[in-house]
């Protein structure tokens, strides 16, 4: 995330960050913090499951045999 900011608004340092999580702090509270990370947790896992759900479903491809001459 760090590289990913730092390509746009500029290289990002523990002083900066530690702002910005000062900021998230008091925009939504101490209680409400854990339930945004809460849901971010379970969506991460819905999309793994999907992404393994999806893999079990596609029939793995065998190679076609090689033709003899």
């Amino acid at each position: 995330m760090a590289v990913l900011l730092a390509g746009l608004l500029g290289p990002l340092g523990l002083p900066e960050l530690i702002i910005i999580l000062v900021i998230v702090l008091l925009l939504f509270g101490s209680t409400k913090i854990p339930q945004i990370m809460r849901g971010m947790g379970q969506g991460i896992g819905e999309f793994k499951k999907g992404i393994k759900e999806g893999d079990e479903e596609k029939p793995k491809e065998e190679p076609p045999p090689a033709e003899k001459k």
